[in-house]
């Protein structure tokens, strides 16, 4: 085996050390951005439950649908049609099934 090989210890399957190097620092920023969008993601969904708490105790609806429609259309329009189905998600995690 030659120096320049990474074993398969390394678990970044590159071929050249400096290879893996890179790719362990970017798995490293990935895992960091991937915890920020879970915190993210369980503050909006406390926000948007207690959103959907208040509207309800002053005698509003449950729903709201044209700001459902509005952050389906602001999720479709940055990441195309995938988006619709990260906004479904995350509408989901805030409110519950319908």
């Amino acid at each position: 085996m030659s120096a320049d090989v990474v074993p398969d210890t390394e678990n970044t399957g590159a071929g050249e050390v400096l290879a893996a190097h890179e790719i362990k620092a970017m798995r490293e920023r990935i895992d960091e951005i991937d915890q920020a969008i879970i915190d993210l993601w369980l503050e909006r969904a406390r926000l948007s439950q207690q959103v959907g708490r208040t509207r309800m105790a002053s005698g509003g609806t449950r729903l709201v649908l044209s700001r459902e429609q509005a952050i389906f259309e602001r999720f479709r329009s940055a990441l195309g049609a995938d988006g619709i189905q990260v906004a479904q998600m995350i509408l989901r995690a805030g409110r519950g099934p319908l």
